[in-house]
């Protein structure tokens, strides 16, 4: 062990450490008198198969559930706390880092910042409970795809299947109805040369999107809460 990393008695080396893994991961996790959060940011654009532009502040799939798996089995962290200010980006690797979230048996609660947009809205709506800031924006939309597409038929059916799976996660893992999303998605008169909507803090959760408009103190004091939930039930099962 090094002399940089070695702990000293007033818990230098764990703080250094953590420091370390926000710098490398944009993660941290901290203990508390309710056991261990671990905080994972979502920022940017989320990165797929393809590599961003150079310069463009990314968040890699490939980075995400390998974290999230160890946070789901390991028991040095008690619950997770997701902070999203993402602009969207790779729709199979948002899905895919949605699905992580949404199968964990840990407390885990999401807050949206400055936007979770697109691909963003179901990464907001997979933890167990979800909050945006009341500045906070999300742009629903219909799938975008780069770069050559044929115009035929199958490619609008194609299109249709990736809009269902959208539709499908966020009205099951959302309080807004199937109709109402849709409706969201598909809008003309609400955004210059595009198609869909931009809703905001109080607007999300009226129509059921998100679960409650707060900030940081207030998804904390709600993580805490499922996490002394979580360990009372344990402690009786194990009684």
């Amino acid at each position: 062990m090094t002399e940089e990393t070695k702990p000293t008695e007033d818990g230098g080396g764990e703080q250094s450490g953590c420091q370390q893994q926000i710098v490398d991961m944009g993660a941290s996790t901290v203990k508390t008198r309710d056991g261990a959060i671990h905080t994972l940011t979502i920022v940017g654009q989320i990165e797929g198969h393809q590599e961003a532009a150079s310069g463009a502040k990314t968040t890699k799939y490939e980075h995400v559930l390998p974290l999230l798996t160890a946070v789901e089995e390991g028991d040095d962290v008690d619950g997770l706390l997701i902070l999203l200010n993402t602009m969207g980006g790779d729709i199979e690797a948002g899905l895919a880092i949605a699905e992580m979230i949404a199968g964990m048996t840990k407390p885990t609660v999401s807050l949206v910042l400055g936007g979770g947009h697109s691909i963003g809205v179901p990464l907001a709506v997979a933890a167990k409970e979800s909050f945006i800031v009341p500045s906070g924006a999300m742009t629903i939309h219909p799938v975008r795809l780069n770069g050559l597409v044929i115009g035929v038929s199958q490619t609008f059916h194609y299109f249709e299947r990736i809009q269902d799976r959208i539709c499908a996660f966020v009205t099951r893992n959302s309080r807004i109805s199937r109709e109402d999303f849709e409706h969201l998605m598909l809008n003309t008169g609400e955004m210059a040369a595009d198609v869909g909507s931009v809703i905001y803090g109080e607007e999300a959760v009226s129509m059921g999107l998100i679960d409650h408009l707060g900030g940081l103190s207030d998804a904390l004091a709600c993580l805490h809460r499922r996490m002394r939930e979580e360990r009372a039930r344990l402690e009786e099962e194990s009684s």
